[in-house]
């Protein structure tokens, strides 16, 4: 039960909420231990404007925060009325009062005493403030209380009037509240705690200003959203271990093989196009006639579909209810290929998407001409999978599979190579599991390649990998566009360390 709140600027509370800082400036020292609920107050409580007291990566946010609750108009500041028109008249002071949304409540587990400008640089780059906003503080108090607060957020905010000024209020009613929400997880809040303690720099101020310039575009941009989570993650601002999140693609994707299986070839036209986009094929070829954009289709003497990144693809699509793919289909390949690629066209990968069985003349030009044949179902389950799990599929190593004979039915090597990528996939799930599980259990905050290895043959592994095997793939999983792992460089590769950071789930 919390009976009392904290009151913090509005665009503090959003940036602890974000897990963008973990620490706050309070006026005065705040008890180890004590907890409160978090009260956004306006830019009055600052010291200094806006735009002097926050970085430049945080400022737009400060400031948007700040609008909106201004354009709430709830935030109404204690002022002076005359009551008559004669300046010299009494004027009385009216008791105002805000109304807050309350979003989180946090327990305050360390207040460090800073007193020292020269941490001030390396304080401000680790949090939000700009180094001048800090040194007004210390300026005008002699020393920054700042208090390291793990927050959680409440299941449901609530409207609380706040009557004071102070820098504790007393609610109204007391809360019920529960650990059940925090912002982060225990290992992600203890490896910030540290840094922030040490002052130990920034591992990615790169990505900092990546995420401030694509912040703006989360609201309506999908991809952005998603990029933007997958860097909060990355650089510790966020410990949410979900990383099936759903891909709106799924929608048309989950359509390929009802409609190869059907008669509407205009749309199953579309539909490899838009496939091999998102396996990650390009085009820049401004050929009508040999092109990869849905909306402009090979149309009459025109091939279906035509990439040229990574490397050239050409193909027909055959969408059919029930009658067979006759030799014409490959034929026409070869003819339109030739009239539109000319000396493009042998160096393609020659690929016919058909729902319908082939002819044996068919198949023996298919054979012949070195082309697959995949049925729209084994182009969706390919599909499918990368939709699930974000680049997971390979196009060089797609293409090593699609050059290998036999030629013409596709569908073995194809699902070879899908049990290849499923493989893969559970092999990287289990090693980020075992780095969570080992750090979990030998109480460190992380651990170098060859203990890993040495734990990874006592935890039931998939395949067995060699130490320098591991030491790449645990590289792969800690990218910053990937982000499962965190990594600490090391002088060489045996002594890089990695730790925990989101699982990879699978199905």
């Amino acid at each position: 039960m919390i009976n009392t709140a904290l009151r913090l600027p509005a665009p503090e509370i959003e940036a602890l909420l974000q897990g963008r800082i973990i620490a706050v400036m309070p006026n005065k020292f705040i008890t180890p231990g004590r907890e409160f609920a978090l009260c956004p107050a306006d830019a009055s409580i600052n010291l200094l404007p806006v735009e002097q007291y926050y970085r430049s990566n945080f400022l737009p946010i400060a400031q948007s925060t700040f609008a909106q609750l201004n354009s709430q108009g709830v935030l109404i500041q204690p002022q002076q009325m005359s009551l008559l028109s004669d300046e010299e008249q009494l004027k009385l002071s009216l008791l105002a009062y805000e109304t807050v949304l309350v979003k989180a409540w946090a327990n305050c587990e360390l207040c460090q005493i800073i007193n020292n400008a020269e941490s001030l640089v390396a304080l401000s780059h680790l949090t939000i403030w700009t180094k001048k906003g800090l040194q007004e503080i210390l300026t005008q108090r002699h020393n920054i209380f700042l208090a390291y607060l793990r927050v959680y957020q409440l299941p449901k905010s609530i409207e609380v009037a706040i009557k004071s000024n102070s820098l504790f209020i007393s609610l109204p009613q007391s809360l019920n509240v529960s650990e059940e929400k925090p912002v982060l997880n225990d290992r992600t809040f203890a490896q910030r705690k540290r840094q922030l303690e040490k002052l130990e720099p920034a591992l990615h101020p790169e990505l900092e200003e990546l995420q401030s310039a694509i912040a703006p575009l989360t609201i309506s941009q999908p991809a952005a959203k998603q990029l933007d989570d997958d860097i909060k993650v990355f650089l510790g601002w966020s410990s949410n271990h979900s990383n099936q999140k759903f891909d709106s693609d799924l929608v048309w994707i989950k359509k390929i093989a009802n409609v190869g299986n059907s008669s509407d070839g205009n749309e199953f036209e579309r539909l490899v196009r838009r496939s091999l986009i998102k396996l990650g094929f390009s085009c820049s070829n401004t050929n009508s006639k040999a092109n990869l954009d849905p909306d402009k289709l090979g149309g009459a003497g025109g091939v279906d579909f035509y990439c040229e990144y990574p490397y050239p693809v050409v193909g027909e699509c055959k969408a059919t209810k029930s009658e067979n793919v006759p030799s014409k289909t490959p034929g026409q390949l070869i003819q339109l290929g030739k009239n539109h690629l000319q000396e493009k066209y042998d160096s393609c990968l020659k690929i016919i998407v058909a729902a319908g069985e082939l002819t044996p003349d068919a198949l023996l030009t298919t054979r012949n001409n070195q082309m697959n044949v995949i049925r729209p179902e084994t182009l969706q389950k390919l599909v499918e999978l990368q939709a699930h799990y974000k680049n997971s599929i390979n196009l060089l190593e797609l293409k090593e599979c699609l050059q290998q004979a036999p030629f013409g039915l596709a569908e073995d090597k194809i699902n070879t190579y899908i049990d290849k990528v499923e493989q893969s996939i559970r092999l990287r799930s289990h090693i980020i599991q075992l780095v969570k599980n080992y750090l979990e259990n030998s109480g460190i905050e992380s651990a170098g390649v060859e203990s890993l290895h040495g734990a990874y043959f006592g935890s039931n592994p998939p395949q067995p990998i060699k130490t320098p095997e591991m030491h790449e793939i645990l590289i792969e999983l800690s990218s910053p566009l990937t982000g499962y792992l965190g990594r600490i460089k090391g002088s060489d590769w045996k002594s890089d360390r990695f730790y925990f950071l989101r699982d990879l789930l699978v199905n």
